[in-house]
């Protein structure tokens, strides 16, 4: 291992007493990441295994874990739901070359807690997080002063940390208890923070920094126009809401720091089951809301501060092509296939023709995240007030059809094709109702059409996360997706498109 690099930020707290630093303990394990090193220092009594239990029951999610003091052992493993967690006593450890015989060098596949890391040397890793504790006897027994520092990389996570605590602070919720929330396939994570009857959800989404260019000097997420900020969430939410939309209420926001706390919408789904499947009434209530959004005027610019504006983006010709082309560069790669450029550019031309279609149809608000993960049951409110709005800082203007196909065709969900079918004239019925000039046939050609685009896209995305990303949990809903592929794919209008993936695309196992 190397010594410690010259990155390092640090700040100081105190904690008052035993809940203090529960709550601390919390607040780091939301922010820890499989392979991660946390020394705890400080003398005996200072708090430090009070500690590494309350981080230990936080990233199990367990308040009443048994966690044992690691001092005789020397060594405690857990197999935590995030990643395994070891926790180390190194207080009898006589030289660091001892360490070798407890196997905590090889834990790179867990976080790592360690006590009394002066005894390991010039061994500890370069980048990792430090917690010295001393007693601070003049605010009470239980109270302690901590100095926390972050090593190398970490540094940027600790002073993370430090703008998370004070900005939950000056919201109203420093004594909160904070629960880390399973995200989605992004970079933002979330937190539930519970104040005594006060509930809140914590939207921790850093700008994020531009990726490599990859055509015309842009890098993908501005040329598919994905949110770099949290600007377009808060744009969206209020609009949203305005307009009698469940979107999450915002109590307090920090846009350049990109820290939000919105209203806690629950945890009632639109699934139920295992596998999870649809709960067919809540299904109902969302392509309502969709047709409640497709009639209304809806303006491209929206505000978000004083003298801030956020304009929606065009969900263009460009954003859809780069969207397909996903599945040549992840899904093929995927699967050991390599395309000869010919094929690619073949494929990039039948998809521009098809995609003129829905480049030319009528535009509105697109959501586009619109399925069950997104989606939560407000079984108190009326109407389409039902619906609880959750992911919607990508939202462009787009086609109509692409909401539709992205709550029936919905990538994680098998949706039965007779309520698929059900549901989209449900959809038309509510469009006629109030406008005689909707073409029911035309919009079906343009959902079969926005269909395989979204689940060729997926299909990249799900291999991505699978490749790049080490989420390999996504690979189990591709049978899934081709299903839908398929079924977009058999409408008359498709006909070259299905040529060429019936000619080159493999399908998943399973599929």
């Amino acid at each position: 291992m190397l010594a410690a690099t010259a990155a390092v930020h640090q700040f100081a707290a105190t904690l008052g007493n035993e809940q203090a630093t529960v709550r601390l303990a919390g607040d780091l394990a939301a922010l820890l990441r499989r392979g991660d090193v946390v020394t705890l220092s400080g003398d005996l009594g200072a708090g430090k295994t009070t500690f590494a239990r309350a981080a230990i029951r936080a990233l199990a999610q367990d308040p009443a874990l048994e966690v044992p003091s690691p001092t005789f052992t020397l060594v405690q493993d857990y197999d935590l739901p995030r990643f395994p967690v070891v926790h180390a006593d190194l207080y009898r450890i006589g030289a660091p070359d001892e360490l070798a015989e407890l196997g905590i060098e090889d834990a790179d596949h867990a976080v790592l807690l360690i006590e009394w890391p002066e005894r390991a040397g010039g061994a500890l890793p370069a980048n990792r997080l430090d917690l010295a504790f001393s007693l601070a006897p003049d605010l009470g027994l239980n109270a302690r002063h901590v100095r926390i520092t972050g090593y190398g990389s970490f540094a940027a996570r600790v002073q993370r940390l430090e703008v998370l605590r004070r900005f939950i602070e000056q919201s109203g919720f420093g004594d909160a208890d904070r629960h880390y929330i399973q995200g989605d396939a992004s970079t933002r994570t979330y937190e539930r923070l519970i104040l005594r009857e006060r509930r809140a959800i914590l939207m921790n989404a850093p700008r994020r920094p531009d990726g490599p260019p990859v055509r015309n000097g842009l890098p993908y997420s501005a040329i598919a126009h994905l949110a770099e900020d949290v600007k377009p969430f808060v744009a969206m939410a209020r609009a949203l809401r305005e307009r009698g939309f469940s979107a999450p209420e915002l109590f307090a926001t920090d846009l350049a720091e990109g820290l939000i706390l919105l209203e806690d919408l629950g945890t009632d789904l639109f699934v139920s089951g295992d596998p999870p499947g649809p709960i067919e009434d809540r299904y109902a209530a969302a392509i309502d809301l969709l047709v409640a959004l497709h009639r209304a005027d809806l303006p491209p610019v929206l505000p978000v501060a004083p003298q801030v504006e956020h304009r929606l983006p065009d969900y263009d010709l460009d954003a859809l092509t780069i969207e397909v082309e996903l599945l040549l560069d992840w899904y093929f790669p995927f699967h050991g296939v390599s395309l000869p450029a010919s094929e690619r550019a073949e494929f990039v031309r039948h998809w521009r023709t098809a995609l003129a279609r829905a480049i030319q149809a009528p535009r509105s608000w697109t959501l586009r995240d619109f399925h069950s993960p997104n989606l939560l049951w407000l079984g108190a409110r009326e109407g389409i007030a039902r619906v609880g709005l959750l992911d919607f800082q990508d939202a462009v203007m787009g086609p109509h059809a692409y909401d539709v196909v992205s709550i029936l065709q919905d990538a994680r969900v098998d949706v039965p094709e007779p309520l698929e079918i059900a549901l989209l004239g449900r959809y038309a019925k509510g469009r006629l109702a109030d406008n005689a000039q909707f073409d029911p046939s035309a919009f079906v050609e343009l959902y079969a059409l926005l269909g395989a685009q979204r689940a060729t896209k997926i299909l990249g995305i799900f291999a991505r996360l699978n490749l790049r990303d080490g989420k390999a949990q996504y690979l189990r809903h591709l049978p899934r997706i081709w299903r839908y592929l398929n079924r977009a794919l058999s409408h008359g209008s498709l006909a070259p498109l299905r040529a060429w993936y019936e000619a080159h695309v493999p399908a998943p196992n399973g599929g």
